[in-house]
């Protein structure tokens, strides 16, 4: 074991791979370095997610695996941050005494002022504190390419939206969105060292830029970020429906760099149990700007989050969930039983939807969805796509890997100075979750 040596654990959606990065960074430049394993470690960090129960009960777990590794020296640092860390706070340290560090959201970039605390005075530390809208704009950090060929690129933070299931502006606060000159520097700035990929990431990047005045609108911004040379392709995550606004579903159709696909969260088929989730669209609003989206790029392909046993939802409710997927027919969803988040609008509503009946709901869906899924990726065989490379595939010597414009994971065989550029690759076989491609 090495005390300045950290292992880190990695929990949720990209704003938390994101943190990661930053983290990393950070405890960088106090002399720390990153280690593969646990009880190679001086510092274990887990940096986690609470959107969803499965997701908690899963950090708590992996918490109570590195419990041994403490008994065994005591100057262990254990630490939490993420969103569980930001909703629990000082509670994580009384049901957790070998837990020595607890971190939230707004104050990551406290990490290495918290950890030689801990180290230098054996004191346990909680910092879950929610920072003010000018203090957070000062604290986005621009990172560098670090040897990858994709990047994602924080152009905000946050959510106004209140869904009643969500917990997230409970956990990542009130919505803010980074200077847009900022953003264009880092990615011209990621342009040169290499990067040929950026997402540009947001709890609702939609809303990017309408609340600060005098900023750009996201869609804006993509066509400076379009403009930027050395960048060859563009994505971004996550959108909320109600704010995909007409001018940003015409650059899926204008812009050449912007990937033809998009995760566009519906999660209910039913005007119903959309009302009560507080999501602000209906279902005819929905499918009116997916018929939009393919009119103006009749190539693209969506992907969606799908929650299945709602309180109060009916079989006719679950029945309008199973009837958009067949009518939109979704390359791919995330899918998920709702389950109560404290805190949230949904938490008070009674639930007497059986456990069995949801779980049985689910499964119905999925076998759907695999099926509709998998029409779309056999499609896909005979095709040449336009693979962006990544690197060396875990598929084996020789074997490179990339993705396709709809995000798609493609291996195929190749040289390695193939990396970091596109390649043309004709599928021969697809995978549930991959392709497999020969190169032309």
């Amino acid at each position: 074991m090495n005390n300045r040596a950290f292992y880190l654990e990695t929990f949720g959606c990209q704003m938390n791979v994101v943190d990661s990065e930053r983290i990393v960074d950070l405890l960088g430049h106090i002399g720390y370095h990153q280690v593969d394993e646990p009880a190679q470690a001086g510092l274990i960090l887990l940096n986690t997610c609470a959107v969803r129960d499965k997701a908690v009960r899963k950090a708590y777990g992996h918490l109570g695996r590195f419990k041994p590794l403490k008994d065994r020296d005591p100057t262990l640092i254990l630490g939490m941050g993420g969103c569980i860390a930001q909703q629990e706070g000082k509670q994580l340290l009384e049901e957790f005494p070998y837990l020595d560090l607890v971190f939230g959201t707004h104050n990551v970039h406290r990490l290495p002022e918290l950890v030689q605390q801990v180290a230098e005075q054996r004191v346990r530390c909680e910092e879950t504190d929610f920072l003010d809208r000018e203090t957070r704009l000062q604290l986005f950090p621009a990172r560098s390419g670090q040897d990858a060929f994709t990047r994602f690129v924080t152009v905000m933070q946050g959510c106004d939206n209140f869904c009643s299931y969500c917990v997230v502006p409970l956990v990542r606060g009130r919505e803010i969105s980074r200077p847009s000159a900022e953003i264009l520097a880092e990615i011209r700035e990621l342009a040169l060292q290499g990067v040929r990929e950026v997402t540009l990431i947001g709890q609702n990047v939609n809303s990017y830029g309408t609340k600060e005045a005098g900023e750009l609108s996201f869609a804006a911004l993509l066509e400076e970020v379009n403009a930027i040379d050395g960048i060859d392709r563009i994505r971004f995550t996550t959108s909320h429906p109600k704010d995909l606004s007409d001018a940003l579903i015409e650059c899926f159709g204008r812009l050449e760099k912007l990937c033809k696909h998009l995760h566009l969260p519906v999660q209910c088929g039913s005007n119903d149990i959309l009302r009560a989730m507080n999501r602000g669209y209906t279902r005819e609003r929905y499918l009116a700007i997916v018929k939009r989206l393919h009119e103006v790029c009749p190539e693209i392909r969506l992907s969606s989050d799908i929650i299945v046993g709602f309180p109060g939802e009916s079989e006719v409710d679950f029945a309008a969930t199973m009837s958009l997927l067949e009518e939109v027919r979704y390359a791919e969803i995330y899918s998920f039983i709702y389950s109560p988040r404290r805190g949230t609008g949904a938490a008070e509503i009674v639930d007497a939807t059986p456990a069995e009946v949801k779980q049985e709901r689910f499964d119905r869906m999925l076998a759907l969805q695999q099926e509709i899924s998998r029409q779309t990726w056999e499609a896909d065989v005979a095709t040449v796509q336009d693979v962006l490379v990544e690197g060396e595939s875990k598929m084996g010597a020789g074997q490179l890997f990339g993705r396709s414009t709809w995000n798609r994971i493609v291996n195929f065989s190749g040289p390695a100075e193939l990396s970091g550029t596109l390649a043309q690759v004709k599928i021969v076989r697809a995978y549930r979750n991959s392709l497999l491609g020969e190169l032309v």
